[in-house]
């Protein structure tokens, strides 16, 4: 009993040979292995690093996508902030019509020139300076700015031209400063000349109410 457990340990631990009917040993049988070699054999040849050639065609790829895409993406920013400058002088417009109506009381939007804002001894305009975008309101004994000029009008951006001042009665029409009939105009023309096309937004007013922004290209002279 105890031999034929011996044997029977060492034959469950045993590797057999693959032998051929005539004896000899058989390499078929260690194809397996043979295969294992080979593959590891194919793993290293392949865990190796990039040449100088690949590298530098990498290089020059990543070089070309970077030349289409910052100009691309400069654009793009340089649109964004025109078309939000823009709206903050509509908005501006807007608000200079609302507390006009509201405190029943004259309002003007102010223009960038001190000389377009005030006529003679006129206390609303002069309140406004050159704060272009601002909004002040008419009270006694001066008067009130409830907002602020249109911080937006920076470099590279500018206006093409004076921004027009609008003062608005308690009906909630805009006249340019100095007369006395609804504006039909451009009130404001903002460019930027690091672009060539689409570089404009011109704000425009029909029948001292209407207002609408359209998109130009053409020439943004230089500040």
């Amino acid at each position: 009993m105890q031999s034929w457990l011996g044997q029977r340990s060492v034959s469950l631990i045993r590797v057999s040979e693959p032998r051929l009917a005539d004896g000899r040993l058989s390499m078929h049988g260690w194809g397996d292995v043979t295969g294992s070699r080979s593959v590891r054999a194919t793993v290293k040849r392949h865990e190796r690093g990039f040449t100088l050639v690949e590298l530098m065609i990498t290089l020059v790829v990543a070089v070309v996508l970077i030349m289409i895409a910052v100009p691309s993406f400069r654009n793009i920013t340089l649109s964004n902030k025109l078309t939000t400058t823009a709206n903050d002088i509509v908005n501006a417009i807007h608000s200079a019509r609302l507390e006009a109506v509201k405190r029943n009381a004259s309002t003007q939007l102010c223009s960038n020139s001190s000389s377009a804002n005030a006529k003679a001894s006129d206390a609303l305009g002069s309140a406004c300076g050159s704060e272009a975008g601002a909004v002040y309101v008419l009270t006694t004994p001066t008067p009130t700015q409830v907002l602020a000029g249109t911080s937006g009008i920076t470099a590279p951006l500018q206006l093409n031209g004076d921004m027009t001042a609008l003062r608005f009665t308690a009906q909630g029409l805009g006249q340019k400063v100095g007369t006395s009939t609804p504006y039909s105009n451009t009130v404001a023309d903002i460019c930027t000349s690091q672009m060539s096309t689409d570089n404009h937004r011109v704000i425009t007013m029909t029948a001292g109410s209407i207002l609408v922004t359209t998109t130009t290209s053409k020439d943004c002279p230089s500040s």
